[in-house]
């Protein structure tokens, strides 16, 4: 039988040890392509290059330790998803896994994350995708504990297939593999950033900006990937890129729009 093919990306960079810890992982289950921003791309949302041009650069790897082929790309996490399935793959992928980013990716986060819009754009584009993140913002976090979890995630999803118009994002908490209680299936967490700048002046008189602030969280429900975090839970939230909010459908066509 043909081995899965899978599309490995991320926003991190196509250097970053949680991308590196993955397609470890991926090679376990199937062939792997790496097609991944080739510098930080972190926050870029579902950015997408419209006034550059695209580059990209196949990397030659190790057998062993590598994918099947990688390609570093000057584009944004989107970038690189729309990238590998018009001009890169010779077929489409089975699955497409983005990350294992450095860092939270829960509740609003998801909005920011170039980690998850890389997923979605897959999703949008027919190819079951994930996106996994590591609640451990640092360049040595240890993503072993994640490991088999992450492997049975994959795998689950390739027998039991990820609904349509659904991408999963799972986030692991920072933790011993024996710490982590299990993996909870989750909604999103209602919650906010209540941001502050911190505004300083250059030695030229100008005036620039640090975005700061601290995340507020204003749900207590114990079904939410917040919970489940805090709880030594991997969380798993099947996220749609379907933005229109049907409930409110019925409401607005009680408006006098056309009058």
């Amino acid at each position: 039988m043909q081995k899965p093919l899978i599309l490995v990306t991320n926003d991190d960079g196509i250097t970053a040890p949680g991308l590196r810890a993955l397609v470890g992982y991926m090679k376990e289950i199937g062939e792997v392509v790496v097609v991944a921003p080739d510098s930080p791309q972190s926050g870029m949302g579902h950015a997408i290059t419209l006034d550059n041009t695209l580059y990209s650069t196949k990397i030659n790897t190790d057998a062993k330790n590598g994918a099947k082929a990688e390609y570093s790309c000057s584009g944004t996490p989107a970038d690189c998803v729309k990238l590998a399935l018009q001009e890169l793959l010779d077929r489409k992928p089975d699955i497409c896994v983005s990350g294992i980013n450095h860092g939270s990716n829960s509740s609003i986060n998801v909005i920011y994350s170039g980690t998850m819009s890389a997923a979605i754009e897959a999703g949008i584009e027919g190819v079951p995708a994930i996106g996994f993140s590591l609640c451990d913002y640092s360049w040595e976090a240890d993503f072993g504990p994640a490991r088999d979890f992450v492997i049975r995630i994959v795998r689950e999803a390739l027998v039991h297939k990820i609904p349509k118009g659904v991408v999963l994002n799972v986030n692991i908490p920072k933790s011993d593999s024996k710490e982590i209680a299990g993996i909870k299936i989750c909604r999103q967490a209602r919650a906010n950033w209540k941001e502050k700048f911190d505004k300083r002046t250059n030695p030229m008189g100008k005036d620039y900006y640090w975005l700061t602030g601290e995340f507020e969280l204003l749900d207590k429900g114990q079904d939410t990937d917040e919970w489940a975090l805090a709880n030594g839970y991997i969380s798993v939230v099947p996220t749609q890129f379907d933005l229109t909010a049907h409930h409110a459908i019925q409401r607005l066509n009680n408006w006098n729009l056309n009058e």
